[in-house]
């Protein structure tokens, strides 16, 4: 494998760690909505965090490559692929609780 397809993979294998974090921090806080005594605060907190990390994961990643950030977008499609297959309604999503 070239050091250029070992780059691309590894900044894929980042963007899926990035989605992973993004969409699965999603799905916490909006499990926690109900019993939270200030919903909108934790949102919008959650959303403000989420963004932050991944935005700065997206940006260590690319280092001024533009075929790395598609890579590490393509990542991230990836994750948010596999998490709302696993916690599409009616798919058993109390075993991941």
């Amino acid at each position: 494998m070239s050091s250029s397809a070992l780059c691309l993979s590894l900044a894929a294998l980042a963007g899926l760690v990035l989605g992973l974090f993004y969409f699965g921090g999603l799905w916490l806080t909006v499990r926690r909505l109900p019993s939270s005594k200030r919903p909108g605060m934790l949102m919008l907190g959650s959303f403000t965090v989420r963004l932050l990390i991944t935005l700065c994961g997206f940006f260590l990643v690319m280092d001024g490559n533009w075929e790395r950030i598609l890579a590490c977008m393509a990542g991230f499609l990836a994750a948010r692929f596999v998490i709302t297959r696993m916690l599409a309604p009616g798919k058993g999503t109390a075993s991941l609780l």
